[in-house]
């Protein structure tokens, strides 16, 4: 059973800084790609970013490119999103996600993957 289990959301400035961390548990960690997916209110679930199974391979949305970093740990079974130059539209509730198969993209399905039970990320202006 896989379980995925985000932290370090919260309220942040714009202009400011803030790190998810995700943790996994349930399948071999290594094996699979990792991604993270967000949904402001109103909004469909949208991809931010994603990393293939060794971290060699990562994808962002256009959105985020060049301020979002994400990046992974296979030793601790844990994946990162380091997002700086928040801005408010960058407000909602943050998915991590597992693909749920042997998929060597980083470019995760949405119909296709394992979902965390979010966090929510509010930046004020």
């Amino acid at each position: 059973q896989v379980s995925l289990v985000e932290s370090g959301g919260g309220l942040a400035q714009a202009g400011g800084s803030l790190r998810l961390s995700c943790a996994a548990s349930g399948r071999t960690f290594s094996r699979y790609a990792m991604g993270w997916f967000r949904q402001a209110p109103g909004k469909e679930r949208e991809f931010v970013a994603g990393i293939n199974w060794s971290g060699g391979t990562t994808d962002y949305a256009d959105s985020v490119k060049g301020r979002f970093t994400i990046s992974r740990d296979n030793a601790i079974n844990t994946v990162y999103l380091e997002m700086n130059s928040l801005k408010p539209e960058d407000t909602a509730v943050y998915y991590c996600a597992q693909d749920r198969g042997l998929a060597s993209s980083s470019r995760l399905e949405s119909s296709r993957v394992y979902w965390g039970q979010g966090t929510q990320v509010t930046v004020s202006s």
